[in-house]
């Protein structure tokens, strides 16, 4: 559940910022189709790959973090 819930906060923020996932990828130094199985919740990101992706988005690996514990929060009973 906890992979699905950050795919989904990280399709989340892409959006927000109007960023492809060919775009956020090339930023982050990752395959486009890495991109796409983490906002699946199919892949399970690295703390390194974390981090990438929070520099790509312009917000710290704890407000990332934070998100999905938040968004956790929300579903978990």
């Amino acid at each position: 559940m906890i992979v699905e819930i950050f795919g989904k906060v990280l399709r989340d923020l892409r959006i927000e910022r109007k960023i492809s996932q060919e775009k956020l990828a090339e930023y982050c130094d990752l395959d486009r189709t890495y991109i796409s199985l983490l906002e699946r919740g199919l892949r399970q990101p690295t703390i390194s790959t974390i981090f990438k992706l929070a520099q790509a988005l312009d917000l710290s690996p704890t407000d990332f973090i934070h998100r999905v514990e938040t968004e956790l929060g929300t579903v978990q009973p």
